[in-house]
C-alpha cells in the first residue's frame, strides 16, 4: 500500500481521531501498520451539537479498540497534550482537533477561537519544549484566504482573512505557525529535527460525516428517512472533494517531508544548506483540493446525490440566512508541482463513493462494526490501488 514504507512501525499521534476525517485517517494509518496514538474529546452525538444523527464514524467502526492508545484530553490544556506527547514520543503528528463548523462558529466564536487557536498554539509549545524530532502537518482551512468572492482560485500566497469567526481562527493559526517554524524550529532544525507545514483542503465529503450544518449529511439524514433534501444556498459553490483526496495529500507530504529532514540530518556540512532548502520547500502552505471541474454548487452537488440516491430537493435559499462565503476555490498548482500530488477521483466518483458508503451503512451496516470497518478498508483499498505520486524526495 502507497506511504507504508514511511508510516509501517511509526508512531503517529493524531488529534481530533473522533472526528470525521481523523477517524479516516487513523483507520489509513492502521492498515499501512502504524502505531496510531488518537488523542480527542470523546464523540458524543447524544449530546454534541455537531451532530445531526446518533451516529459518528469513530464510533461505529470500533476505532478505539484499534489504535495502540486512545487518549481522552482537551486540546485547550497544555498539560493534557503534554502528557500525551511526553509518553507516547510520536514520530508524526496530524493535529486535526478543531471546532470544524462555520455556522457554529458564529455561534459560539470564544469556543471556535480558544478551540482553534490555543489548541494549536498548545500543540506546537508541548512539541518545542519536549524538543521532540518529529514531522508535524497542521491541518487547517480552505477558509483561511480573505475571500473577495472572486472567480479566479486562490493560491496559497494570497492574503489571510476570514470574515467568520471560524475562518479567522484558522487563519491566525497559519500566522502562528509561521512564526513557530521560522522562530524555533528552522534555526534549531540540526538540533531539534522538527519539520512542519500547514494544509488547507477545500469542502470535505465522504461516508461516516454526520456533522451538522454540511449538506452531505443533512442530504443523507433526510434521504434516509424519506424525506426531501432542504438546500440552504444554492449557488454557493465549493471545491466538493472525497475525504481519500485529501488524506492523500496529507500522507504524501508528511513523506516527502520525512525523507528530506532524515537528507537533511545525513548530509556533509558542505551539502546542509542545500537540504536545508529542500526540507524547507515543503515546510510551507499547501493548498490541497480537486481538480476545477470539481468546483460546483451546492445545487449541483444534490443532483448528483439524487442520481446516487433517488429522492426529492426542497430550495430553501432565504436571503437573511448566517452569511457564508458564496464562491471559495482552491489552486493546487503548486501540490501539484513541488509535491507530484493530484486528486485521484472526480466530482461524480467523489460523490459515489460517498453515497454508496452510506447506503450500505443503512442498509447492512448500522450497529455493526466488523461491518463498518470491511466497509470503511474497502474504500482506503480503492483508493490506493495503482495509486502512485512521482516527484524527487
Amino acid at each position: 500500500m502507497i506511504f507504508e514504507e514511511v508510516y509501517k512501525g511509526k508512531t503517529v499521534l493524531v488529534t481530533g481521531h473522533t472526528g470525521f476525517k481523523g477517524s479516516w485517517l487513523s483507520e489509513w494509518l492502521c492498515l499501512m501498520g502504524a502505531k496510531v496514538v488518537g488523542f480527542s474529546l470523546p464523540p458524543d452525538p447524544a449530546v454534541d451539537l455537531c451532530y445531526t444523527t446518533p451516529y459518528a464514524h469513530f464510533n461505529e467502526l470500533s476505532l478505539g479498540d484499534q489504535l495502540a492508545a486512545h487518549v481522552e484530553g482537551d486540546v485547550r490544556s497544555l498539560s493534557d497534550v503534554s502528557s500525551v506527547i511526553a509518553e507516547h514520543q510520536p514520530d508524526f503528528i496530524f493535529n486535526l482537533a478543531a471546532q470544524p463548523l462555520v455556522l457554529r462558529g458564529t455561534e459560539e466564536p470564544h469556543l471556535t477561537f480558544e478551540t482553534n487557536l490555543l489548541g494549536s498554539l498548545n500543540l506546537l509549545e508541548a512539541v518545542r519544549v519536549a524538543g521532540l524530532p518529529c514531522v508535524i502537518v497542521m491541518i487547517t482551512t480552505d477558509k483561511v484566504y480573505e475571500n473577495a468572492e472572486w472567480e479566479h482560485s486562490y493560491r496559497e500566497p494570497d492574503r489571510l482573512g476570514g470574515r467568520d469567526p471560524y475562518s479567522a481562527s484558522k487563519a491566525c493559526v497559519e500566522l502562528m505557525i509561521s512564526s513557530y517554524w521560522r522562530t524555533f524550529f528552522a534555526p534549531k532544525l540540526g538540533e531539534l529535527g522538527i519539520a512542519m507545514a500547514p494544509v488547507r483542503g477545500g469542502n470535505v465529503i465522504g461516508g461516516g460525516d454526520w456533522a451538522k450544518d454540511r449538506i452531505v449529511p443533512d442530504s443523507v439524514k433526510a434521504l434516509s428517512e424519506d424525506k426531501p433534501i432542504e438546500i440552504r444556498n444554492r449557488h454557493a459553490t465549493r471545491p466538493w472533494q472525497n475525504v481519500m483526496d485529501l488524506l492523500s495529500g496529507y500522507l504524501h507530504l508528511g513523506t516527502l517531508i520525512y525523507r528530506r529532514r532524515e537528507a537533511f540530518s545525513a548530509a556533509a556540512p558542505a551539502d546542509r544548506e542545500a537540504a536545508f532548502v529542500r526540507l524547507n520547500e515543503l515546510c510551507t502552505p499547501f493548498n490541497f483540493g480537486p481538480h476545477l471541474a470539481s468546483n460546483r454548487s451546492v445545487g449541483e452537488l444534490v443532483e448528483e446525490i439524487l442520481k446516487n440516491w433517488p429522492g426529492e430537493a426542497l430550495d430553501k435559499t432565504v436571503a437573511d440566512a448566517p452569511k457564508e462565503a458564496g464562491k471559495l476555490n482552491l489552486t493546487i498548482d503548486k501540490a501539484y508541482h513541488v509535491l507530484g500530488w493530484q486528486p485521484k477521483w472526480d466530482f461524480a466518483e467523489a460523490l459515489q463513493y460517498t453515497i454508496e458508503w452510506y447506503r450500505q451503512f443503512y442498509a447492512e451496516a448500522k450497529g455493526s462494526p466488523e461491518v463498518v470497518r470491511a466497509l470503511t478498508q474497502q474504500q482506503i483499498r480503492a483508493y490506493s490501488e495503482g495509486l502512485h505520486y512521482t516527484v524527487n524526495s
